[in-house]
């Protein structure tokens, strides 16, 4: 089943590769605005990335969405997680009530945001802005045995490339991703660890903020679960066993955002663990992903300098929802401002310092 799909991706889903042309044109414009070369730090390679993704000099942000996939897991019967499964379907109707941070920062930014019901352990009410794709009412505990099925897993990749199609419009470029579910980062830890072969304990961090007793029953049950079975090499097996639905979701979101070309700003620990999936079965994907933040959850900064990426921010957050993707939205926006709107100095009649 696995096979097939990952077949099925390569067929449907081909990731166009950004035009690296356009990126050169990109830093030499960057070299002759009203500036001294370089001054404006990271602010120019991302203006860069974003001419590269659009294919033109002339770039804009437009119609930016945000998705927030939110799925329970069976590990947290476990206690992996400072609170109690129920918050997953709570937070979810305070999500669609608009009174979450990630609420707060799409009105501010002037996203349009959608919430995914991937396997949330509970019934959720209708709403125009909830997709509802749930496989399961959350995943199996996976101390004990595969958190998903190989079919469930295939599933759970083609309904997150569904949620882009059906949430993007025709004239939108920017994704935003986020998630939500607890025990999620019990399940990304064990996905980091089979992704990048680092030490288990080095994966698992505090998460909604276990104290240090929790943390210690954290790594010990999930060294119980790498006792049953040692993490795949391969990236879907590694995913159906050790993963969450709305990781899976997630995963199939960015290869769908990457096929559309979109910018995809990627959030937190969970999500940038989907990232690395992703890329797993298409290495182009990464290079339409922005990484907004660095979390603080204990093995991001490790998984981002695995990745070979650099964070936009770094302000301690630790929320998920996609809440330091749209914080840094404002970030991506001021890059393309400048790129677009500076002078350079012939049009300005200001003389660089090599004339």
């Amino acid at each position: 089943m696995l096979a097939a799909h990952r077949s099925h991706l390569t067929r449907s889903s081909a990731i166009p590769p950004v035009d690296e042309a356009i990126r050169a044109a990109a830093y030499r414009r960057l070299d002759v605005l009203t500036k001294p070369r370089g001054a404006l730090g990271l602010l120019e390679p991302l203006a860069a990335q974003v001419c590269a993704i659009q294919g033109t000099l002339d770039i804009k942000i437009a119609h930016p969405v945000g998705i927030v996939f939110a799925a329970d897991h069976g590990v947290a019967e476990r206690g992996v997680s400072a609170y109690p499964r129920e918050v997953t379907a709570q937070m979810v109707a305070n999500f669609l009530h608009g009174g979450a941070a990630i609420n707060v920062l799409a009105r501010l930014q002037g996203v349009e945001l959608w919430i995914v019901d991937a396997g949330v352990d509970g019934d959720l009410r209708p709403h125009p802005c909830l997709i509802e794709a749930k496989i399961r009412r959350g995943t199996r505990n996976f101390v004990d045995e595969p958190a998903m099925t190989p079919g469930e897993c295939a599933e759970a990749l083609q309904r997150g490339r569904d949620a882009v199609e059906r949430a993007m419009s025709a004239g939108g470029n920017a994704l935003i991703l986020g998630e939500m579910g607890i025990g999620n980062t019990a399940a990304a830890a064990m996905l980091m660890h089979g992704l990048t072969g680092r030490e288990l304990a080095d994966c698992v961090g505090r998460g909604t903020g276990l104290d240090d007793g929790g943390l210690k029953r954290k790594r010990q049950l999930l060294a119980q679960a790498l006792e049953r079975r040692a993490a795949p090499q391969d990236p879907l097996e590694l995913l159906a066993e050790f993963g969450g639905y709305e990781i899976a979701m997630l995963a199939g979101a960015a290869l769908a955002g990457a096929a559309r070309q979109a910018l995809i700003l990627v959030d937190g620990f969970t999500v940038t663990v989907a990232a690395a999936l992703a890329a797993k079965l298409d290495p182009r994907v990464l290079d339409y992903c922005i990484f907004g933040h660095c979390s603080e959850e204990h093995a991001h900064r490790a998984l981002l300098g695995h990745l070979e990426v650099q964070p936009l921010l770094d302000l301690g957050m630790r929320l998920g929802e996609g809440s330091g993707a749209a914080l840094a939205l404002s970030v991506v926006r001021a890059a393309v401002a400048l790129f677009t709107e500076m002078a350079t100095f012939e049009g300005a009649g200001v003389s660089d310092k090599d004339a």
